[in-house]
């Protein structure tokens, strides 16, 4: 009588290749995991831009006739009340700080005192680069507003370029009118 069953060699050679697959499966699952991970970081990226923009439009929108402080590094203006009543109207600003963020200033009230210091918020992050121009009433783009007292309070548009720490560079024309 016979004994059927698999040799020494046989078993070895099968644990061998499904020693083999799970290797390859374990790398393909760190691969899909990596890849998890950096869609979750660019989506995050890209949602904080879309928010920022978002703030800033929505800001500049709402922007009142009054005297605007506007260099290539930073914008402030008054801005009305938006219709929803979620916010009051103040003076704002936006600038980009040492460390690569950009904050929103935000002042207590419409006019404020010229040592009235206000609150500061991030609202952009890993930021290299923030370039603001405007548009004067001869279509020409201009890195300070008012360049003069014949300027009216608020220019035609804001151009906001913004080159990210990853490198992208975003460009963004927003109407004052």
């Amino acid at each position: 009588m016979r004994l059927r069953g698999f040799t020494l060699i046989e078993l070895m050679s099968a644990l061998v290749i499904l020693s083999l697959l799970a290797v390859m499966s374990f790398r393909g699952l760190g691969a899909v995991l990596d890849a998890r991970d950096q869609v979750r970081q660019e989506t995050e990226k890209w949602r904080s831009v879309a928010a920022f923009f978002s703030r800033f439009q929505r800001d500049v929108q709402l922007s009142a006739p009054r005297a605007v402080r506007a260099s290539s590094e930073r914008l402030e203006f008054s801005r009305f009340a938006a219709a929803e009543g979620i916010d009051a109207p103040r003076r704002v600003a936006y600038a980009l700080n040492d460390s690569g963020e950009i904050e929103l200033w935000l002042w207590p009230g419409f006019d404020v005192a010229p040592d009235a210091r206000p609150a500061r918020y991030v609202v952009l992050s890993a930021v290299a680069q923030l370039r603001l121009q405007y548009l004067d009433g001869g279509s020409a783009w201009t890195d300070a507003w008012p360049r003069s007292n014949l300027d009216p309070p608020l220019p035609q548009a804001v151009r906001l370029r913004i080159v990210l720490a990853s490198g992208e560079e975003l460009v963004r024309v927003f109407s004052l009118k």
